[in-house]
């Protein structure tokens, strides 16, 4: 079994973020229900927000939806990504850090050739890198 992040997204982001992400990671959107296609009566503002959607991308998915208030803002996790070079990891940390905050930037470290961390727009933390196996 693959453990699969399921993320809650603020003010009906959903849609808008999956999307982005998709884009921006070259996945696909496999699948989108709102709630106005489920069983519970939603007030009409709310009837076109995202009940659930699947995110296939990077060999994984990414479940979601729009949160309708009982869930505090994400804290204490990230969603974790390595690209293939340095160059593509820190194309996909400006694209997340877009409209966001950076919370440690872009750079080399000990253990990457490029590594950071960014909240972004859609308040969902992300670890941005390349992943190299250890020598040995």
């Amino acid at each position: 079994m693959t453990p699969t992040v399921y993320v809650m997204f603020k003010d009906g982001q959903c849609r808008e973020a999956m999307d982005f992400y998709a884009g921006l990671f070259g996945g696909e959107v496999a699948a989108t229900m709102t709630f106005a296609e489920g069983p519970m009566e939603m007030p009409p503002e709310k009837a076109g927000w995202v009940m659930h959607s699947v995110l296939n991308f990077l060999g994984g998915a990414l479940m979601g939806c729009d949160d309708m208030g009982q869930y505090q803002p994400m804290a204490g996790c990230s969603i974790s990504v390595d690209a293939a070079d340095a160059a593509g990891a820190e194309a996909w940390f400006n694209a997340l850090a877009e409209g966001g905050q950076v919370t440690m930037p872009f750079a080399a470290t000990f253990f990457s050739p490029g590594f950071g961390t960014v909240t972004d727009r859609f308040g969902i933390n992300w670890m941005v890198g390349v992943y190299e196996a250890p020598e040995g």
